[in-house]
């Protein structure tokens, strides 16, 4: 049976980690022809093509076994040094995770805070859409991640975190001049499975009024459009606007409107820069924590902060 050098897997996984050949040579401190080499040999070795020469370079299905493999090989190696007493002074632990944009702009960040500061270690933060994080865990890309699937990632533990709520918002002015005196009326008690009884003028400005959206894969507002209006989406005219902050800004600016995580709308609509357009019907979205079935306790540590963290933050999990 054919083994795996470890020369090789480890520039695979410098490779994938750093996106380019060039990159890749930087960090390892070798020629960017002595990387394509390692790979090319690895990729004969185990007579698969591993890797997708993109911008930033992708592994492949068989690739990302490699990665994985890979990757925790390097924790092995690490805390074997450490026990061996072999490791450099001060020398710090990369932790990649992968998050989404509202978490990482509301509540993630705090729970990073509380992992002991003597643990040294140095968080490499992947931001993608919930629906995706657990596509880098597959990739072997992170560790760790926030995903919206309670179905764990091959080789992965799950564990749910809390839900995050969001509510229809939009500014004042934009509200009265789409919807006049009637802003935020809708009848209670929907359940989702129809369309809801709406007032007439909230149904308007979901079919036609202009609406925010994080990008071009957001299906967000389209969904909560669609929920009210039996099947019909947003209007076309939206803008994109790729940040969770400025995102929440454009809402309040009077761009159009938004679904906007309850924890960044609160403050606005106290405030009186936003206001609700449907109160009855928030959305909410369940959050699990995803990591590799790793012996790394910093990684556990860091788990354990991560929930304690959400169960502060987040609306609880059903059954919870």
């Amino acid at each position: 049976m054919a083994e795996l050098p470890l020369d090789q897997v480890r520039t695979l996984l410098a490779v994938v980690d750093e996106g380019t050949f060039d990159a890749a040579a930087a960090a390892l401190h070798v020629t960017p022809s002595a990387v394509s080499q390692r790979v090319k040999a690895l990729e004969h070795r185990t007579g698969r093509v591993l890797l997708m020469r993109t911008k930033p370079v992708r592994p492949t299905e068989s690739g990302e076994i490699v990665v994985r493999f890979a990757r925790r090989l390097a924790g092995l190696e690490r805390d074997a040094r450490a026990e061996l007493g072999m490791s450099e002074s001060g020398e710090p632990t990369r932790l990649s995770i992968a998050v989404n944009a509202d978490s990482l702009a509301t509540w993630f960040l705090p729970a990073l805070t509380r992992v002991p500061r003597e643990l040294r270690l140095g968080f490499e933060l992947r931001r993608e859409d919930e629906d995706h994080t657990a596509a880098l865990l597959r990739e072997g890309t992170v560790m760790a991640a926030v995903t919206s699937s309670p179905d764990p990632v091959a080789g992965c533990s799950v564990r749910p975190l809390g839900r995050m709520r969001y509510v229809a918002a939009a500014s004042p002015g934009f509200a009265g001049h789409r919807l006049g005196t009637r802003t935020g009326r809708t009848v209670t008690g929907h359940t989702g499975t129809g369309p809801a009884e709406t007032d007439p003028g909230l149904r308007d400005l979901l079919a036609e009024a202009p609406v925010v959206v994080f990008d071009r894969n957001d299906d967000f507002q389209d969904d909560f459009a669609a929920r009210l209006l039996g099947g019909r989406g947003a209007s076309p005219l939206r803008h994109s606007v790729p940040t969770s902050e400025g995102f929440v800004e454009a809402v309040a600016a009077g761009l159009g409107w938004g679904m906007v995580p309850e924890a960044q709308a609160g403050p606005l609509l106290r405030a009186g820069r936003l206001v609700g357009l449907a109160p009855d019907l928030p959305v909410d979205v369940p959050l699990y924590w995803q990591q590799w079935k790793l012996d790394f306790p910093a990684l556990a540590v860091v788990a354990e902060a991560v929930a304690s963290a959400a169960a502060e933050a987040l609306r609880p999990a059903p059954g919870s």
